[in-house]
């Protein structure tokens, strides 16, 4: 464990310092598996655990080389590393991977919110312009105002309050509702000021969204969700067409001391190499249960074509999921119902900016908001596949009475992540769920109910 020392005990040869050319023209699934090849210098098939803080010099005086004398980001050479802090056999695994999935230089840190800062702390924007999503980015970026002195914008904010330098931080989907917004809006807004894109793209990791082709300067991940996959550990990811600024990332992170260990990022590697199966799977499972309840919710069959109910996008069947019984339940019970995959762009010709935006499916997160905040409270505990607790992206259902984590939120709210198990099991789940609801009554409020 954590020793790739040959058999003889010889110090292997160094390996290429870059990927093949070729691994950039293979599909994502394929780099997910073999992007890290370059790294193996061992016979073992799974990569080793480094939990090692610290790595020997040579004994040759000859081959010392003084700091500023070692290579710079990325750190590909096994005999260079020095420093967990600084870089690990792990990370190159991590970071070698993600630059070819996210289709430009990676650098990981040990959770979402630290990538957020430490991007922050690289740019020092005197403005950020930023719209609903994740409390804890508002956090961090009300931690770093306090700090600089920097002015925060609402999204919406006129263009010219912007300028060079300046930050739009742009989350899509966004959280805790899945619905998307328009990159290529936002990309042309930020640079005819001279000022940066960056996209929180979270709850859409490859394959199903690339903001760099849309004109992100830079794309975060919470790596704890979906790159993850597992709910075990807590990582975060910034992307970065600006190879300078990934320099500045790197040598930052040295001091902010923000990186990952090297058991999590032996799990990341673990989980990245499912990640398409695992998003594709959980995106069109959704898909089919937000179409189900929605369908409900328009109290009529709907001819709703999402675009996404299979891995080449054709589209889904328009047939009512639910019987009449159970899409009443579903109307006495659920005001609304928030996703993508039903926004107004998403139900427009296949031409709008959703469906070229998210090609293959529109995320696993939906919002619900229920008739009564009452409901919503009791609503999780009658669930037998989806674990009430924070957080998404793994390979289990979860759902969340958002106001639990996030004051922001109205108390009718619930945050659903979908796992990785039947659709169908999932859509019962729900249903029968809300069922129980209703026949417990207490809808404080609730108007118009369905009768069943």
């Amino acid at each position: 464990m954590g020793n790739d020392a040959s058999p003889s005990g010889r110090t292997p040869a160094s390996p290429p310092q870059s990927p093949s050319s070729a691994m950039k023209f293979l599909s994502p699934a394929t780099q997910a598996v073999h992007g890290d090849d370059v790294l193996n210098v061992i016979d073992d098939v799974a990569p080793p655990i480094h939990l090692t803080t610290t790595y020997r010099y040579p004994r040759d005086p000859d081959l010392l080389r003084p700091h500023h004398e070692r290579p710079s980001y990325p750190v590909l050479d096994f005999g260079e590393h020095c420093y967990s802090r600084q870089s690990t056999p792990g990370l190159a695994r991590v970071e070698g991977i993600l630059t070819l999935l996210l289709k430009q230089p990676t650098v990981a840190y040990s959770s979402g919110l630290a990538a957020f800062h430490a991007l922050l702390t690289m740019l020092a924007p005197k403005r950020v312009a930023i719209g609903a999503g994740y409390h804890g980015c508002h956090g961090v970026l009300n931690l770093y105002a306090r700090a600089s002195g920097c002015q925060i914008l609402p999204l919406d904010c006129n263009t010219e309050e912007l300028g060079p330098g300046d930050l739009i931080h742009l989350e899509t989907p966004v959280n805790p509702t899945g619905l998307a917004l328009n990159i290529q809006h936002h990309a042309t807004k930020a640079h005819s000021r001279g000022a940066y894109l960056s996209v929180d793209s979270t709850f859409a990791p490859p394959p199903l969204q690339e903001p760099f082709a849309l004109g992100a300067d830079v794309v975060m991940h919470s790596g704890t969700k979906y790159l993850g996959g597992h709910s075990d550990f807590l990582c975060g990811v910034l992307a970065c067409k600006n190879t300078d600024w990934v320099q500045r990332l790197y040598q930052d992170r040295l001091y902010l001391g923000s990186v990952m260990s090297g058991f999590d990022s032996w799990l990341l590697v673990r989980s990245l190499r499912t990640l398409e199966l695992r998003v594709l799977r959980q995106s069109q499972a959704a898909d089919y249960i937000v179409r189900a309840l929605y369908q409900a919710l328009q109290q009529q069959p709907s001819d709703l074509q999402t675009g996404c109910g299979d891995d080449s996008g054709g589209s889904s069947s328009s047939s009512s999921i639910l019987s009449a019984d159970d899409a009443n339940v579903v109307r006495g019970v659920v005001k609304s119902i928030q996703h993508a995959s039903v926004q107004p762009a998403a139900l427009e010709s296949a031409s709008c900016w959703l469906r070229q935006q998210m090609p293959r499916g529109y995320g696993p997160v939906f919002g619900l908001t229920l008739h009564s905040a009452s409901w919503a409270r009791r609503f999780p505990s009658k669930l037998l596949l989806f674990h009430h607790a924070t957080s998404l992206g793994g390979v289990e259902s979860l759902i969340e009475w958002r106001t639990m984590t996030d004051a922001t939120v109205g108390r009718d709210v619930l945050r659903v992540s979908v796992g990785v198990e039947r659709k169908e099991d999932l859509l019962a789940d729900l249903v029968r769920g809300m069922r129980e609801v209703w026949a417990e009554g207490g809808g404080e409020g609730v108007q118009g109910r369905a009768k069943l």
